[in-house]
């Protein structure tokens, strides 16, 4: 007697990018439905890029079924589902908007768009259409941080007075470093305030409240770097290849306060040239009863402090978030093995489909993502006015 289960409904994705971003949500793909059990099969459909060979041996390695290498092609397919973006944030507005115009829900890296105009037209079209709508700020759905929203929303800390944010990374500090697209404005829209910041302000929503008003600086310290290579995406040492050079149109760090709907104060510190900071995404908050701090480099721990503790022992107690009792971690592994970057991610994937076929409410979403932007394009206006306002 065959006591096999019957074969769950299928979610086709697209999936439009193949670099680094295309192989993160490739793998979250798959490991998703290996590791929990969704109410969705997801299938590697197609994945599309511009050039054929690369993204034919991209498919291969990781077992997409078709290739395209025109977007509206992908996007127009009767057997997708989701348009996963995966691109660069100035091909994300086109995308979106035809994505929901045919149907599709969307799952779209960050950040949103280059602009706000850009972000409420995706959020727009997106109701509109009332497909499902995720924009990928990943690290919401780190089981530490979700550890931080529990004990802020348990009163663990009181009324929060301050947020403390950085994000810090070095790989451009080299001037011989190429202008890639990350470096030029009409394709990042700006440098780490939008890339980073982008993350740091989600969190700031997710766990202090909305932000009110921004003042900001930005700092330029290397003006022009070599043109890439043809086909170059990453640096190499002595790698350029090339005499000419060309401008730098965004910033290379970024600092901005902010104040809180609640109340709160808060700082942000955007950069590319923190020597020995690889990926540093780290928050302090400070409240009434106690304190928060998490840094992405430790990512499965989250410290907290208690002003209720007796004070023969008080001070910062680290907080090991693997027990199955914390969001995600029972479906991994034993208490004390830790997850790496790759597995928020996958969290991601999973309550997105969850969400697809229950219609369960999904954050961060296009919604979240225009109140980011907004904060972003704001305290640029507030750099662009010699800082001496408010925005």
């Amino acid at each position: 007697m065959n006591h096999a289960m019957p074969a769950k409904k299928e979610l086709r994705i697209a999936i439009l990018g193949y670099n680094f971003m295309g192989k993160a949500h490739s793998n979250a793909w798959l490991q998703a439905a290996r590791f929990f059990d969704l109410p969705l099969r997801p299938v590697l459909q197609v994945a599309c890029g511009r050039k054929e060979g690369a993204v034919r041996a991209f498919a291969d390695n990781w077992g997409w079924k078709n290739v395209e290498t025109d977007w509206r092609k992908a996007i127009a397919r009767e057997d997708v589902d989701v348009v996963d973006i995966s691109l660069p944030q100035h091909l994300h507005h086109e995308v979106a908007v035809a994505a929901a115009r045919a149907g599709k829900h969307v799952f779209c890296e960050k950040p949103m768009a280059l602009t706000v105009a850009e972000a409420e037209v995706m959020l727009c079209e997106a109701e509109k259409a009332q497909v499902v709508h995720y924009l990928n700020h990943n690290y919401r759905r780190t089981p530490a941080v979700r550890l931080a929203r529990r004990f802020i929303e348990e009163g663990k800390i009181g009324r929060i007075f301050h947020w403390r944010g950085a994000y810090q990374q070095d790989w451009i500090v080299d001037p011989n470093f190429p202008l890639t697209w990350q470096l030029r404005k009409e394709t990042a829209g700006s440098g780490p305030h939008h890339d980073l910041n982008s993350h740091s302000v989600d969190l700031a929503h997710y766990l202090v409240g909305d932000i009110t008003s921004v003042s900001c600086l930005t700092a330029n310290f290397i003006k022009e770097r070599p043109l890439p290579s043809d086909g170059a995406t990453a640096f190499a040492a002595g790698a350029g290849g090339t005499t000419a050079r060309g401008a730098v149109t965004v910033e290379d760090a970024s600092l901005m306060m902010v104040e809180f709907a609640n109340g709160a104060v808060g700082s942000f510190e955007a950069t590319r040239f923190a020597p020995g900071r690889k990926n540093r995404n780290s928050f302090e908050i400070y409240g009434s009863e106690g304190a928060l701090v998490f840094d992405l480099e430790r990512m499965n721990e989250l410290q907290f402090h208690s002003r209720r503790d007796p004070e023969h022992a008080q001070g910062f107690r680290t907080i090991l978030a693997t027990e199955a009792c914390h969001p995600y971690i029972n479906h991994w592994w034993p208490p004390g093995h830790v997850l790496g970057y790759e597995h928020a991610f996958t969290h991601g994937m999973v309550d997105f489909v969850a969400s697809v076929a229950n219609g369960t409410p999904l954050e961060p979403n296009f919604r979240d993502g225009v109140k980011c932007i907004r904060v972003l394009a704001a305290a640029l206006k507030s750099a662009a006015n010699g800082r001496k306002e408010w925005v």
